[in-house]
């Protein structure tokens, strides 16, 4: 078990702040009387003298408390282009944010969980001992925010009054941080001491960026303290990094689930989306994919977009799966991103009607923002995150690969606000799990059971992605989750087979696994071309609505349930796009030898974790008996025909 508040709170210590008493001292050494104001109708205790504890610890030069008003909001976003944290671009309310050469990602290697002594937690987590930690931010979080102004928000990781939803403070110097967390989560300043009561938990977020200069970002740290609930950020704007209501509390949100709410809740990194089936039937997904694998992609294909990168479920009283989105928007990667394949997305990001901020993007003569795969002749020059760029810089691509973009999904015309905000989430009946697999498993697959539909999620393996600095080649990704899982990875697999064998869950969901990524070298071809295209994306997912509702019949197979041709047929001429027999063969004939390989690695990397669940390694070996009898009957490479037959 994670015990909470345990071993010294680092915010607290260095602060010095223990009373109401002393907390409105320093409110008053720092506010002006329209903040004291405000400051005083936040009530929880616990939360102000965190705030007053970041105060003193920091010693802006004055603090800016963000209420719900419009009128704050625009305070802030008028300080930002002030101060050129974000430029205006050629369309109204559009703007533009570069974040530093080295600060272009997750810096995985500088990111830490702050533990205790004898503290588990996951095997691929770095970890800093508690002492070491509270050294480092009292030498470097001291009067970090001197010459600056303080801004204090008060936000929401999903509706007010959700089941799964939990209240944060997030506290910076940043107002780029604060506009793009006012776009991606709801801002609850009325609303949070009852979100706190009812949640039973808040979180607390504290980011400067300090002098914001390049020598600084070799001593950037990002730490997750998970007994106190507390981040620290510093010497780094990029938003994976500095906005911490994001990964940072996503990370707080998996430990409340794993181990304050075991087998009743789960925390994800899944988009939610809705598809109409026939007669207009709804049916809503959540889908895990690691960062740059088609994740915003396949939400956007959805009828009834709820998000793109993170989902917070729990089981209702009627036994149903639900979910809600922990945010309101997109931070999304927008290379690629173009009008063939992202149309509702593209649209927001060439019109007026919503408010955007780019990120690391090229901006050319006309103050327009470009990236690699827009879909438009490449400009003569412009200005992108390492200074004037032309065509003629070989090695400095248009740019950078994790360029984003940050809006609220209400603009997305396909975005259900209704279900979105919804405080009783949307019901989940496909759950699926996907990630970069060149050559191994099919386009789509249905698990047999639940402990088969937990075995999918967890053996996700994917290509290192821009997202994160430094990363390179091949990784396992585990639910898509294991970076962001704090504690033990055999502790959120038993957590994963609790919630879905919960005797409570009437209405059990299909899960499946997704993968767009087969290559034509791995299918009897030449090269790395893909055996499909984006559109494709909604073909997999309508064959999965169909099947969630009973309304189409499988091949049975050792991994799971895949697709007869004739009804994918019928879903690709309902793209405008024919399907040949051929192409169904490349895409679901069984590679055995390629399938073992994969469950042996896994079943191996799954064996040198503490606590798994003896589960997983049955499941492993089972599929792998059944794959063996087929090539022991048909040979290495196994057709649909033949799966059938067997």
């Amino acid at each position: 078990m994670l015990e909470l508040k345990k071993g010294v709170d680092i915010i607290s210590e260095v602060g010095g702040i223990k009373t109401m008493d002393e907390a409105n001292a320093i409110f008053k050494k720092k506010m002006d009387d329209a903040n004291l104001a405000k400051i005083a109708k936040i009530k929880t205790e616990e939360a102000v003298i965190r705030i007053a504890n970041a105060i003193s610890m920091c010693d802006p030069d004055d603090v800016f408390i963000i209420s719900d008003t419009k009128e704050d909001y625009l305070h802030v976003k008028k300080r930002s282009l002030e101060t050129g944290e974000e430029s205006p671009l050629a369309i109204k309310d559009h703007t533009i944010h570069f974040d530093l050469p080295q600060d272009q990602g997750r810096l995985v290697k500088q990111t830490f969980y702050i533990v205790n002594e004898g503290e588990k937690t996951s095997s691929i987590a770095k970890t800093e001992l508690r002492a070491e930690s509270f050294k480092y931010i009292k030498e470097n979080m001291t009067g970090i925010m001197k010459g600056l102004t303080m801004y204090v928000a008060f936000l929401n990781r999903g509706p007010v009054g959700a089941s799964a939803a939990i209240p944060a403070i997030m506290i910076t110097s940043s107002t780029y941080v604060q506009t793009s967390g006012e776009l991606l989560y709801r801002n609850v300043f009325s609303d949070f001491d009852a979100e706190v009561k009812r949640a039973g938990v808040f979180f607390t977020n504290c980011h400067s960026q300090g002098p914001n200069r390049p020598e600084d970002v070799p001593n950037a740290r990002i730490y997750m303290d998970r007994s106190w609930q507390t981040t620290y950020s510093t010497f780094c704007t990029y938003a994976g990094n500095t906005l911490l209501l994001k990964k940072g509390n996503h990370r707080f949100a998996c430990d409340w689930a794993v181990y304050q709410k075991t087998g009743k809740e789960l925390s994800e990194h899944m988009f939610i989306t809705g598809l109409t089936g026939p007669n207009g039937r709804k049916t809503y997904f959540a889908g895990a994919a690691p960062s740059g694998c088609g994740k915003t992609t396949t939400a956007m294909v959805g009828t009834d977009f709820i998000g793109d990168d993170l989902a917070q479920m729990w089981i209702d009283n009627s036994g149903l799966v639900r979910a809600v989105n922990p945010e309101r928007g997109i931070f999304g990667i927008v290379e690629d991103v173009n009008y063939e394949g992202d149309p509702y997305l593209m649209k927001r990001l060439r019109e007026e009607g919503t408010e955007v901020i780019f990120s690391n993007v090229l901006i050319d003569e006309n103050k327009k923002p470009r990236w690699v795969g827009d879909g438009e002749p490449t400009p003569a020059k412009g200005v992108n995150f390492q200074g004037e760029w032309t065509p003629e810089m070989k090695d400095v691509p248009m740019s950078h690969p994790n360029s984003r973009c940050t809006l609220k999904n209400s603009a997305i015309d396909n975005y259900n606000e209704k279900d979105a905000e919804d405080p009783k989430g949307v019901q989940v009946k496909v759950v699926t799990y996907s990630g970069r697999d060149s050559d191994t498993m099919p386009p789509v697959w249905v698990a047999k059971s639940m402990d088969e539909g937990v075995a999918i999620g967890a053996s996700i393996v994917s290509a290192a992605t821009a997202t994160e600095v430094g990363a390179t080649g091949v990784n396992r990704q585990p639910w898509a989750n294991a970076p962001f899982i704090p504690g033990a990875l055999g502790d959120y697999m038993d957590a994963q087979f609790k919630f879905f064998n919960n005797a409570e869950l009437k209405e059990k969901p299909i899960m499946a696994g997704l993968n767009y990524f087969l290559t034509e070298g791995s299918r009897g071809g030449e090269g790395k071309k893909l055996l499909g295209e984006k559109k494709d994306v909604k073909v997999w997912l309508g064959w999965l609505e169909l099947r969630a509702n009973g309304d189409v019949d499988a091949i049975e197979t050792p991994i799971g349930f895949i697709p007869l041709y004739d009804d994918l047929k019928k879903l690709f001429a309902g793209i405008d796009k024919p399907y040949s027999e051929e192409l169904y063969v490349k895409h679901f004939s069984f590679y055995v030898d390629n399938m073992v390989a994969r469950l042996d690695l896994q079943k191996d990397a799954w064996a040198k974790e503490e606590k798994v669940p003896s589960r997983i390694f049955d499941i492993y070996e089972d599929q792998k008996k059944g794959l063996l009898a087929l090539k022991e009957k048909f040979g290495a490479v196994v057709t649909p025909e033949q799966l059938a037959k067997a």
